[in-house]
């Protein structure tokens, strides 16, 4: 019985040391080439089939890590990340390519997908307004955003990428500002003053051109003024008149004795 015994155990002992072998645990890829490697990655990619592509492209980079397809593999799996939605791993796929090949020809790629990133991933942030209170959104992503944009078109102005991260910029600089003004403009519903100045004030000394400035003006006479603070409300409003003399926040106030602002 203890022969038998024994016998057993042995017996369950290399099986469980033959669990490795089974084969859907075989490793496919074994024995590929760098080029196999990266043509099947490519062609997963082509499929839609994510997963697998980053798979490939993170086992040619740690079977060929000084191959001429090691490196291209690192950006490509920063791009599978990005087509995934995986803002975070797309992201951080991008800084860990700048970071190793800073003098790279295609690090203005890496910038331009890191930018798109955080593009992508926070448009519905900023781009409406939900039933979400106002002040608990954040706009890191869309900062974000802007300085790798705004780096790739410093750094690398004749890239293929530049005039799209600038229209882009352009896009970043209008939503930032617009965000300020929706928070000034909750504070002032709630009769939060000084905060609301404070906001306004960011848009308008931050984002210099946005179209959103004609709105944060606005709200900083009104603040103003309902803060007694009239020299300071007088001052905004000839800045005001100066920038935007036609604007539709005067029209209420045409043939009025009481001040236009007042009428809003």
């Amino acid at each position: 019985m203890r022969s038998l015994a024994s016998l057993l155990a042995v017996l369950f002992a290399l099986l469980g040391a033959g669990c490795g072998l089974l084969p859907d645990e075989i490793d496919e890829t074994a024995g590929w080439s760098a080029n196999k490697l990266y043509n099947e990655a490519k062609g997963s990619m082509q499929d839609g089939a994510y997963d697998k592509a980053i798979k490939y492209f993170e086992k040619l980079e740690a079977r060929y890590p000084y191959g001429r397809y090691a490196q291209q593999a690192q950006l490509e799996v920063a791009y599978a990340y990005y087509r995934q939605e995986e803002k975070a791993s797309a992201i951080a796929a991008c800084d860990r390519f700048i970071r190793l090949h800073p003098n790279h020809p295609n690090v203005d790629y890496a910038y331009y997908l890191k930018g798109l990133a955080n593009f992508n991933g926070d448009l519905g942030l900023i781009g409406y307004v939900s039933n979400q209170d106002i002040t608990e959104r954040d706009a890191k992503a869309m900062k974000d955003s802007f300085d790798a944009l705004k780096e790739l078109a410093t750094k690398f102005p004749e890239s293929k990428y530049a005039p799209d991260a600038t229209l882009r910029l352009k896009y970043i600089v209008n939503a930032l500002a617009q965000y300020e003004v929706h928070v000034a403009r909750y504070y002032m519903k709630r009769g939060a003053y000084v905060a609301a100045v404070n906001r306004a004030q960011t848009a308008v000394k931050t984002y210099t051109d946005a179209p959103a400035n004609e709105e944060a003006l606005f709200i900083m006479i009104k603040a103003y003024d309902a803060l007694g603070m009239n020299d300071l409300r007088d001052d905004t409003e000839r800045v005001m008149r100066t920038n935007f003399p036609k604007s539709e926040y005067y029209a209420r106030g045409l043939d009025r004795k009481e001040p236009w602002w007042k009428l809003w």
